[in-house]
């Protein structure tokens, strides 16, 4: 199956992102992808405050989501929607969930970031623990004969998340991110790279590019990795773009064969 990973540089303009993600993931199934995934807040990079929290957040399916329901139906291809800020009953916080749409333009997975970014970057303070909410489950769904799993981002530090999905049979996972560029230099493609190692999986790992409205640049660098760990694709560090591979059974199952008590630990 061939699959699609989509670079963007995101800003704080929402219908601008999304109509420029829906170009790209057109382009996409043009050049025959049948998985195609966006980054981590691939239709806003902006801030997210008390005060525009009811404009930014938004509910699911919603503005940002259904154009990609209808363009997956359209195209007869799955759609990640890497994430979008998800608007909660209470209102005073929202989730940060990645939406998987299936070839008939269902929602098949809505996964709710678990482990929040917190750091301190030189001078910025970035703790998205103010504003968001942690999710509690793992979501996972079938893409054609594979199955996925959904995570977002700073997920990729935690293993044991990683280890469930690989426990339930997951061969393909999902990592949409605005991984920073400070950080990504020194973590980013060992981390993602450790994710397919231990798990013996597909990661598909789509990042964001460029500055957003704080001066933080993100990493670029988007990745497809290989159930062994090597980098069968690779995106620039600055500019959109769209990456791609073929993935198969047999590269997983050859891994697999390798080390056979990988699902036990």
């Amino acid at each position: 199956m061939k699959v699609a990973v989509v670079q963007t540089n995101a800003g704080s303009n929402k219908k601008q992102n999304v109509k420029r993600a829906v170009d790209m993931v057109a382009r996409a199934a043009g050049q025959g992808a049948k998985l195609i995934a966006l980054p981590e807040m691939f239709n806003y990079r902006g801030p997210l405050t008390r005060d525009n929290m009811a404009a930014v957040a938004e509910k699911i399916p919603g503005e940002s989501t259904l154009p990609f329901i209808d363009l997956a139906k359209k195209l007869n291809v799955f759609v990640l929607a890497g994430s979008v800020y998800e608007r909660s009953p209470e209102g005073k916080k929202c989730s940060n969930s990645s939406v998987l749409i299936n070839s008939h333009g269902k929602i098949v997975a809505k996964y709710r970031k678990i482990n929040l970014f917190n750091a301190v970057l030189g001078k910025t303070v970035i703790k998205e623990s103010t504003w968001l909410l942690a999710g509690r489950s793992l979501q996972s769904a079938p893409v054609e004969d594979f199955k996925v799993g959904l995570s977002i981002c700073y997920d990729l530090r935690f293993g044991e998340l990683f280890r469930k999905y690989a426990k339930e049979g997951v061969h393909v996972i999902c990592a949409p991110a605005v991984f920073t560029k400070h950080t990504g230099q020194a973590h980013w493609e060992v981390l993602v790279r450790a994710r397919a190692i231990e798990n013996l999986s597909y990661v598909l790992a789509p990042n964001q590019a460029g500055e957003d409205y704080r001066g933080v640049a993100s990493y670029g660098n988007s990745l497809i990795v290989s159930p062994w760990g090597e980098i069968i694709a690779r995106a620039s560090a600055d500019k959109e773009e769209i990456i791609y591979a073929d993935i198969n059974h047999s590269a997983i199952k050859e891994a697999r064969a390798v080390l056979p008590g990988f699902a036990k630990n």
